[in-house]
């Protein structure tokens, strides 16, 4: 699957590792088993996990594999939850987060670095992740910076450091946006997908007038209604001792006030009863177009066959649209279908850049007829089969990762209720046929319920000629002589 971070801009790094042997969960942990396909090969992520009496989720996931560890932390909150003329201010607390906290009133990166940490976060729609890669004897740093900075943020903000820190996003906005090439695509998409009101209307960076208007009362207000331990879920992945962790999460986090518990938009519609088409013209080198429909929700029925699809569809050279745009035709220079997975709604993209003088109309064209082919005849047992082995091996790869697992880990408990869904989520995969995909693709694509965006580049104007003098013209000519 294919998240939103993914392709707006993920911020992050992976420490791979040998990967370990799946054990059953720790006996203590509370997770349900997760469902059982008949087909599915078993595979775990070993974890136990607990709540502190504040009501901050604990997931531990021992890995002696490397003397590395893991912390991260993700908060339910995103830019879904954002209100009215407040758009924003999750990915502007991404940035406040690391300008320091009571205890440690300075930037957040230099301790962390100096012992060769890795440290970054993430914002989407949907949450906001923090996270550390540290030696493993640095393992009481990283629960120090993360537990300060969520319970002692708001006593070093100040004015100027929400002054600097607005400038920051809003130069970051321009520089991913607006001045990058088809930097605005994901704007104008999301605009005319999610009608205005909706919580994914507004991208993640959020607007110039709201980021400029926020006061530091709004900011600490938006802190303490969102980063509290009940709306947080810690969990730390790799080389430590149990005991000491439970007792380190305790010092650092047991304290932390608890603050009341809020309620994140969990549910929300999205619909199109016409084909909507967005022409722009930009500061681009190539000709492209994006056709985009709503599909189902991350994790919903539907959600995995559209991940096969893309597969189908664009991975490989003799994929349906690659072979017949690109190597048969020649009107597409590249194409890649990809589903935009996401917690309220999803939308499935099918993006081609054409050749030099084809047109992004004719592409539509030529999308249109290979859609309405597998539609016709359905995905053969083979191309279905070859999309859900490279999607399982992902999976396994993941495996050799403290990085991966412990977002997993995290993103599972939050977005399911079920840390230890890995398999259910695996077997959903697995379970794909070409009639199922062939079912998603008539449900949910076959339809011009859609919105086709055509980005061209701007004609620019010839430059004039350059003026001449005829008399210097001629002086020269003479002092040449």
């Amino acid at each position: 699957m294919l998240s939103t971070a993914m392709l707006a801009m993920v911020l992050g790094a992976a420490h791979a590792e040998e990967p370990v042997q799946p054990v059953a969960p720790a006996p203590e942990t509370t997770t349900d088993a997760p469902a059982k396909s008949e087909a599915a090969t078993e595979v775990t992520i070993p974890f136990e996990e607990y709540d502190l009496e504040n009501g901050m989720h604990v997931i531990l996931s021992p890995d002696k594999s490397v003397p590395y560890v893991w912390v991260n932390i993700w908060y339910r909150v995103g830019a879904k939850d954002e209100v009215e003329g407040r758009s924003g201010f999750a990915h502007l607390f991404e940035h406040l987060m690391f300008q320091g906290s009571e205890h440690r009133d300075d930037e957040y990166f230099a301790p962390l670095q100096k012992i060769g940490a890795v440290i970054n976060g993430t914002t989407n729609w949907d949450r906001t992740n923090y996270f550390e890669g540290v030696p493993s004897e640095q393992l009481p740093l990283a629960l120090f910076m993360e537990s300060d900075r969520m319970g002692w943020l708001l006593p070093a903000l100040t004015e100027e450091k929400l002054s600097n820190q607005k400038l920051v996003v809003r130069n970051e906005r321009r520089q991913s946006y607006e001045n990058r090439p088809y930097g605005m695509v994901w704007k104008w998409l999301a605009e005319a997908l999610f009608e205005e009101g909706h919580p994914y209307h507004i991208p993640t960076i959020g607007r110039h007038e709201d980021i400029d208007a926020a006061s530091l009362d709004d900011v600490k207000a938006f802190f303490k209604q969102w980063y509290v331990p009940s709306n947080a879920s810690l969990t730390i992945c790799g080389d430590y001792d149990v005991d000491e962790a439970k007792a380190l999460v305790e010092k650092y986090f047991g304290h932390v006030p608890a603050g009341p518990t809020p309620s994140p938009i969990v549910e929300a519609t999205a619909s199109l009863t016409e084909e909507k088409v967005v022409r722009h013209t930009d500061d681009v080198p190539h000709h492209k177009v994006w056709l985009a429909w709503h599909t189902p929700a991350l994790y919903k029925p539907g959600d995995a066959d559209l991940d096969v699809l893309s597969g189908i569809l664009s991975a490989g050279k003799d994929s349906r649209l690659y072979s017949k745009l690109v190597h048969d035709l020649k009107v597409a220079k590249s194409i890649e279908a990809y589903q935009i997975s996401n917690l309220l709604s999803s939308f499935y993209v099918i993006e081609a850049t054409a050749s030099p003088g084809k047109t992004t109309d004719e592409l539509v064209t030529e999308i249109d007829r290979v859609m309405a082919d597998l539609v016709k005849d359905g995905p053969t047992d083979e191309e279905t089969n070859i999309s859900k082995l490279n999607i399982e091996a992902g999976f396994y790869r993941d495996l050799g990762s403290i990085s991966r697992k412990a977002n997993q880990l995290n993103q599972y408990y939050i977005q399911t209720g079920n840390t230890g869904y890995i398999q259910t989520d695996l077997a959903r995969y697995q379970e794909v046929t070409p009639g199922s995909v062939h079912r998603a693709q008539e449900t949910w694509l076959a339809t011009k319920n859609r919105v086709v965006l055509h980005v061209t580049p701007e004609e620019k104007a010839p430059e004039p000629a350059a003026k001449t003098d005829d008399s210097k013209t001629d002086d020269s000519k003479k002092e040449e002589k």
